[in-house]
C-alpha cells in the first residue's frame, strides 16, 4: 500500500485570470519586438532605398549592433538581483523584484520603437550607417530591461511547477500571437490611411499603436500579477555571471538551444520579403480589401495560424504527459522532416504566374512547417523556472534575474544571427523592395523561400542536440522539487 503524500497542501496561487493577465503583459511586450523583428529590414530598404549590396551592409551593422547591445543583459540582470525593493513601500502595481523593472522599461521600449520609425532622409551613408546602429542598440537595450523582468516574473508568481506551466503554456501563446501582430496592425494601418501600400507615414502611425498598445497590455500584467517568492537582495561581478552560465549546466543547455536554434526566427524576419516575392497584389476573397507591397504578409499567415495555435495549445499537454526534454525531441524531428517536405513542395508546385495555386501552395507549405514552433517558447521557459528553484534547493541562492538575462541574451544573441542570416541572403538573392512582382527572378524567390522555410528546420533540428542533456524532468528531481516549493514560505 502506498503511503499518503506528506506534501503540505497549498492553496491555488495562479489563477486562469491571473495567467491570462500575466500572458497579456507578455503579449504586450512582444508586439513591439515583432513589430521591428518584421519591419525594421523593410523600413530601411524601401524608404531609405538600399540596394542589395547595401543590404548586406545593413546585415552586419545589425548583427554587430545587436551584439554590442547584448552585453547589457548580464548588467540588466544583475541589477535586478542586487535591487532592494522589499524595503520600500510601493504599489501593489508594483510591489516586487520584477515589476518595478517591468514598469519603469515599458514606455522608454515603446517610444524607441516609435522613433525606429522615422524616416530621415541622409545625404550620407556614413550617417544613415551610424543612425542604424545607435538606434538599433539602444532600441536593444531598453527591450532587455523590459523583457528579462517580464519573462522572469513567471519564476515568482507561484511555488507549483504546474500552476507556471499553465502559465508558460498561456504567456507562449499570446507571446507568439504578439510577435506577429503587426501583420494585422499595419494592413488596417493602411486602409485608415487610405494607402495600398505602407509609406513613411503609415510606419509611424503602425509603430505608435503598438507601443501604446503594449503599455496598455503590460498594464494589465502589472495590474493582475503577484510576486509571492521573494528572495535576499544578491550581487554578482561581471565575471562571476559567465561562470554561474558554465557551472549551471541545465542555464547553459537552455542557452545553447537558443543559439543553435537561431534560425526558427527567420519567418518572422523575412515574412515582408517572402510575401512579395511570392504574391502579386492580392484581393482577400469575398471582400474589397487589397493587399500589396509590405501588407501581403498577412496571406502568410493564414497557412501558420492554423497548426502554430494548434502547436502552442497542445504543447503544455504533450509535455505533462512525456516530459519537456521528450515532447521538445519529437516536435523537432518533426520540424527537420517537415521543413525539407515543405520547401521541395514549394520548387515543384509553386507558380509565380497564377495567384490561385501559389496561395494554395504556400497554405500547405505553411501548414505542414509551422507546428514545429511550439516547443521553442515553451520549453526554455518551463526549463528555466525549474532551474532557478533547482539552483536555490541545491545551493540555498536565487537568482531568477541573472539567469532570466542570460535567457534573454540567448535570445537576443539568436535574433541577430537570425535577422543578419535574412538580411545577407536576401541580399545575396538580389532583393529589391522596388523590384517589379513580374521582374523577379526564380533564384531571388527561391534563396529567400530556402531562408524561409528550409534554414529553419535545420536550425530546430540542431537545438536538439544540446537537448539530449537536459535532466531536470527526471521524476526523481521533479519530485525534490514538488517537495522543496510545498515547503516553501510565500509572501502574503
Amino acid at each position: 500500500m502506498k503511503k499518503a503524500s506528506t506534501l503540505p497542501e497549498r492553496k491555488k496561487t495562479l489563477t486562469l485570470g491571473k495567467m491570462a493577465g500575466y500572458g497579456i503583459g507578455i503579449f504586450g511586450i512582444q508586439m513591439m519586438i515583432g513589430m521591428i523583428n518584421t519591419y525594421q529590414v523593410q523600413f530601411y530598404s524601401s524608404s531609405f532605398g538600399l540596394s542589395d549590396k547595401q543590404l548586406v551592409i545593413c546585415a552586419v551593422i545589425i548583427l554587430v549592433a545587436k551584439i554590442i547591445s547584448s552585453v547589457a543583459d548580464p548588467i540588466i540582470g544583475n541589477i535586478i538581483d542586487g535591487a532592494d525593493f522589499g524595503k520600500k513601500k510601493l504599489s501593489p502595481l508594483f510591489a516586487g523584484k520584477m515589476k518595478p523593472f517591468v514598469a519603469i522599461s515599458v514606455l522608454p521600449l515603446a517610444l524607441m520603437t516609435f522613433v525606429m520609425f522615422i524616416f530621415i532622409p541622409f545625404k550620407s551613408d556614413l550617417l544613415r550607417y551610424a543612425y542604424i546602429t545607435v538606434t538599433t542598440v539602444l532600441w536593444n537595450i531598453f527591450m532587455s530591461f523590459a523583457d528579462i523582468p517580464s519573462q522572469g516574473m513567471l519564476a515568482v508568481l507561484s511555488p507549483s511547477s504546474e500552476e507556471r506551466n499553465s502559465a508558460a503554456g498561456i504567456s507562449n501563446m499570446l507571446k507568439s500571437i504578439g510577435l506577429v501582430a503587426c501583420n494585422a496592425v499595419v494592413p488596417v494601418t493602411c486602409m485608415l490611411t487610405g494607402n495600398a501600400n505602407i509609406g513613411n507615414l503609415e510606419y509611424m502611425i503602425a509603430a505608435g499603436i503598438i507601443g501604446v498598445g503594449g503599455i496598455l497590455f503590460v498594464s494589465i500584467m502589472l495590474g493582475t500579477s503577484r510576486e509571492v517568492i521573494r528572495s535576499q537582495p544578491q550581487k554578482m561581478s561581471f565575471k562571476s555571471m559567465f561562470v554561474e552560465m558554465k557551472e549551471n549546466k541545465p542555464l547553459l543547455i537552455i542557452f545553447l538551444i537558443n543559439m543553435l536554434g537561431f534560425g526558427r526566427n527567420l519567418a518572422v524576419t523575412l515574412g515582408v520579403q517572402a510575401a512579395t516575392v511570392l504574391f502579386q497584389p492580392f484581393t482577400i476573397p469575398g471582400t474589397s480589401i487589397r493587399l500589396s507591397g509590405e501588407n501581403l504578409p498577412v496571406i502568410l499567415g493564414l497557412g501558420a495560424m492554423v497548426t502554430s495555435t494548434l502547436s502552442i495549445v497542445t504543447i503544455p499537454m504533450v509535455a505533462k504527459k512525456i516530459g519537456v526534454k521528450r515532447s521538445f525531441l519529437l516536435y523537432g524531428v518533426y520540424g527537420v522532416v517537415s521543413s525539407v517536405l515543405g520547401y521541395f513542395l514549394f520548387l515543384f508546385l509553386f507558380d509565380p504566374t497564377d495567384s490561385g495555386k501559389s496561395f494554395w501552395v504556400v497554405f500547405a507549405v505553411q501548414f505542414i512547417t509551422n507546428f514545429m514552433f511550439g516547443p521553442h517558447g515553451f520549453a526554455p521557459m518551463v526549463m528555466l523556472t525549474d532551474a532557478v528553484d533547482y539552483k536555490e534547493m541545491t545551493t540555498g541562492k536565487r537568482n531568477e534575474g541573472t539567469q532570466y538575462a542570460v535567457l534573454s541574451l540567448s535570445i537576443k544573441l539568436a535574433n541577430a544571427f537570425s535577422v543578419a542570416t535574412g538580411v545577407l541572403m536576401v541580399g545575396i538573392a538580389g532583393y529589391n523592395a522596388a523590384t517589379p512582382f513580374a521582374e523577379v527572378a526564380a533564384s531571388t524567390r527561391n534563396i529567400i523561400m530556402a531562408a524561409y522555410w528550409l534554414v529553419p528546420g535545420i536550425c530546430v533540428g540542431l537545438s536538439m542536440i544540446p537537448m539530449l542533456f537536459y535532466k531536470l524532468d527526471r521524476p526523481e528531481i521533479q519530485k525534490k522539487l514538488r517537495e522543496f516549493n510545498a515547503a516553501r514560505k510565500l509572501e502574503d
